[in-house]
Parts: C-alpha cells; sequence; structure tokens
C-alpha cells in the first residue's frame, strides 16, 4: 500500500500531465474503471495500475488525479498509433481542442472501419481531456498520423462555403474515402480544400447558428457518408 505522497508512481501520474512529459516518456493516463477495462479489453498492458484502497490510499491518488472528484482506478499506458487505411476514415486539421479530438476519436470508432489521421496543429490524442472525451475507443482505435497530401483516396474536404451539400459529394464518393475537418475557427486552409478530390457543406437550418461545432460536423459527416457507402456496396 503506498502511503507516500513522494511515491515514484505518483510522482509519474502527475508528470504526465505535461504534454512534455508525455511526449519524452511515450507514456500517457488513463483514469476511472471504465477506461481501465476498455484498456484491457483492447490488450494494453498498464506501465501502473493503482486502485484506491488496495495500492494506494485514496487520498494520495485523489491528488495526482486530473479529475475534480478524483478516480478510484489510475493506469499508465503506452502511446500507440495506427497506420491510415479502411474504407472511410477522418482526417483532422489543425483540430486544437482535445476535447474536439477525444471526440472525434469516439465518432469514428462507432461510424467507420478507419482510424481519425491527425495532421499539423492538432491537440494531443492522449492528454487527459482527450482520453476521457474518447470514452474508451482510444484502446479500441488509436489515431493515425498522416499529411493530407499522402492520403490515398476520395478525400473530401468538410467546410461551410461549399457549394455543394455532403450527400451529394457522398453520391459520388468511392472507397478508400476520408473525410477531412478543420480547425475551430479557421477551418480548413483552402490549399487543402484546392487538391480534395470533393468539397462539400452540412447544410443548417436558416434559423439556426451558422455552424456546427468540429467534433459533432464530423460526427454527423462520417454518419453521412458510411450510410450511403454501406447502402451503395
Amino acid at each position: 500500500m503506498i502511503t507516500s505522497p513522494d511515491n515514484n508512481q505518483l510522482k509519474l501520474i502527475r508528470k504526465l500531465q505535461r504534454k512534455r512529459e508525455r511526449d519524452e516518456s511515450g507514456l500517457f493516463v488513463a483514469e476511472g474503471e471504465d477506461l481501465v477495462e476498455a484498456a484491457q479489453a483492447g490488450g494494453w498492458e498498464p506501465e501502473v495500475l493503482l486502485v484506491a484502497g488496495e495500492d494506494v490510499e485514496p487520498e494520495l491518488l485523489d491528488r495526482v488525479s486530473s479529475l475534480g472528484s478524483g478516480s478510484r482506478v489510475v493506469g499508465v499506458y503506452r502511446q500507440r498509433s495506427a497506420e491510415p487505411g479502411g474504407a472511410l476514415s477522418l482526417y483532422l486539421h489543425g483540430v486544437g481542442d482535445p476535447g474536439n479530438v477525444g471526440t472525434s476519436i469516439r465518432s469514428a470508432h462507432a461510424l467507420c472501419d478507419g482510424p481519425v489521421i491527425l495532421g499539423p496543429g492538432c491537440a494531443d490524442p492522449f492528454s487527459p481531456k482527450a482520453v476521457r472525451a474518447a470514452m474508451g475507443s482510444l484502446f479500441a482505435r488509436p489515431p493515425a498520423r498522416a499529411p493530407w497530401t499522402q492520403l490515398d483516396g476520395f478525400r473530401i474536404a468538410l467546410h461551410g462555403s461549399a457549394n455543394a451539400a455532403l450527400s451529394e459529394v457522398g453520391a459520388g464518393a468511392t472507397s478508400p474515402c476520408v473525410l477531412c475537418v478543420g480547425a475551430e475557427r479557421e477551418g480548413l486552409p483552402s490549399e487543402l480544400v484546392q487538391i480534395a478530390e470533393g468539397a462539400a457543406r452540412i447544410p443548417l437550418r436558416a434559423d439556426g447558428p451558422d455552424s456546427l461545432n468540429v467534433a459533432m460536423a464530423a460526427t454527423v459527416g462520417l454518419y453521412e457518408l458510411s450510410h450511403r457507402m454501406a447502402a451503395d456496396a
């Protein structure tokens, strides 16, 4: 039973709240029974696993938790990456909010067979907020990294000023298909849109907001494309 806050395992968990430490060590933290169970189901072996009341005094684990309410279980895992591929996948460019990155990983796991592919300027998918937002999907479908120019297949750039609706562009999409979503404020750079095989928008109500949250737009887009591709199969 760990009874000292100076324990090396507790110090490691505290350090891994910082991106620099995650980058240097190649490790990250998952908090809570659900995430630890998802890691186990995915075949991820923990480098460290601490259970409050069994391995460590609960108040000490609370101190190193990134959650306001603390955690009963904290695991430390080694980062993994996937290769781009699949009939349908999602590319994120400049998505800086870790919650949006994590939620997009969750949506891609639910709706397509390919991974989330992270381009430049994206938040760390192994940050505490991204890991929580992915809700275990990070362990089932780790993200990939690749530049937009090197991706194979029918690439669809999703942005609000496109002339065609996604349903129209999706009708002509072939497999493999990659949906590209851009940064929260700036959207996609024009050079990415110009080299895509298709550019599309999600039609919104005239009396509604002028845009969707990035992760929400990605989810709607993947839903549309996955069902259209399934119908064409």
